[in-house]
């Protein structure tokens, strides 16, 4: 069989635990046999971060700034426990949030929906795409103990000299502060991705905070949508047949879970971390799950939107098989080649990536799947390891 041949590398981002066997296995299995790899490899696990001070994450995000285009497998974000299990130097920050601080961008969350996997929200009969602004917010907060009665401020001193102070709390006794920011630029590179890309899957885009209670930070939000909805997109909707509104986020989760679904819901940073996870539980699991993060440069970066599934590792390094499910790791490769293919006019690429796709969605619907999918299956399944599932995807591609 002739390979597919990359005329251009990607960067290649590797993770942690059971996601790092996986990975491993998406590469030999439905890959490499029929495409010829090229990318620049990028080792995110714990160890190597530790081994690097880090630097390895904020290479590979320069990495991802100069190619275009990366694939990320899903990495840990230490806590006390994994310190000791690491022995590591220091509590590491999440790759995930240094990648975006430097690369900015929207994260976009999809679900991938199979016939024959139940919702438990039946009424959503088309996925909801969470757009997740990615720079700033509590990911890139101050915050401080306070020890005792005191005054908390706010301070800004401008260029000149010049400052600014609002009291955030006059402490009569031990406490905790947190300060927040945000870039206008950044929120405006926000606004403008997600009216594009609503433009481009032709689905209707809500926004929604709460400016109602966040007069300021909140408001800036709401109105540099408005203001460049108004000056650049409300006649590119109308013309596409889609249209725009603006709720607050206590309303826009009602008006969720009463529709039907088919729309893209920007959200600023924390608020789309907490309702992409809900709402791909609602569609069945983290794992069918697709998430790029779109750059204001017009970088791409794939990755698989949960976590490292620590739980089957371990069963892993017993020996034992596992029926962890590959699809959202399997689907951050195929976003990867496919974005690639189109940046380099590769289209035996592109097609590849629609096809491998196709045949892992057509493997579940013909009954073959993994353990956590099986819950969900409304006919009878034939459960299966992670390699067979592999295999049988690669089987069906072949034909």
């Amino acid at each position: 069989m002739n390979r597919i041949v990359m005329t251009r590398p990607i960067a290649e981002l590797d993770g942690d635990e059971m996601t790092r066997i996986l990975w491993q296995q998406i590469k030999q299995i439905v890959l490499e046999p029929f495409v010829e790899l090229n990318t620049e490899y990028y080792d995110l696990g714990l160890p190597e971060r530790d081994r690097t001070d880090d630097e390895v994450t904020l290479e590979a995000a320069k990495a991802i700034e100069r190619l275009g285009v990366g694939v990320k497998c899903a990495t840990i974000t230490p806590n006390a426990g994994r310190m000791t299990e690491y022995n590591l130097k220091r509590m590491y920050k999440s790759p995930n949030g240094t990648l975006r601080a430097y690369l900015d961008g929207t994260v976009f969350r999809r679900p991938i929906t199979v016939k024959g996997l139940k919702t438990y929200i039946p009424g959503w009969k088309k996925p909801i795409t969470v757009a997740r602004h990615a720079y700033g917010d509590v990911y890139k907060a101050a915050e401080m103990a306070v020890p005792g009665p005191g005054k908390a401020e706010i301070v800004f001193t401008g260029a000149d000299g010049q400052e600014k102070r609002e009291l955030v709390y006059d402490f009569a006794g031990p406490g905790i502060v947190q300060g927040m920011h945000n870039r206008r630029d950044s929120i405006e590179s926000f606004a403008r991705v997600c009216f594009e890309y609503a433009l481009g899957v032709k689905e209707n885009l809500w926004f929604s905070a709460k400016d109602t209670i966040s007069k300021t930070y909140d408001e800036c939000f709401r109105k540099t949508f408005e203001e460049l909805y108004e000056a650049e997109y409300r006649t590119r909707f109308g013309q596409a047949g889609i249209s725009y509104f603006y709720t607050l986020i206590d309303d826009a989760v009602a008006r969720a879970v009463k529709s039907e679904g088919g729309f893209v819901w920007a959200m600023k940073n924390y608020d789309g971390d907490v309702l992409s996870d809900m709402i791909s539980s609602a569609f069945g699991s983290l794992a069918l799950m697709t998430s790029v993060l779109v750059c204001p440069g017009g970088q791409y970066e794939y990755e698989a939107a949960h976590g490292t599934v620590t739980r089957h590792y371990y069963r892993y390094l017993k020996g034992e098989k596992t029926s962890t499910n590959p699809m959202a790791t399997l689907f951050a490769w195929t976003g990867a080649l496919g974005k690639s293919g189109e940046m380099t006019g590769n289209q035996a690429l592109t097609d590849f990536a629609r096809r491998l796709e196709k045949a892992s969605i057509d493997t579940i619907t013909s009954g073959t799947m993994t353990g956590d999918m099986a819950l969900l299956y409304e006919g009878e399944a034939n459960v299966t390891d992670s390699e067979g599932f592999l295999k049988a995807i690669a089987e069906r591609l072949k034909n």
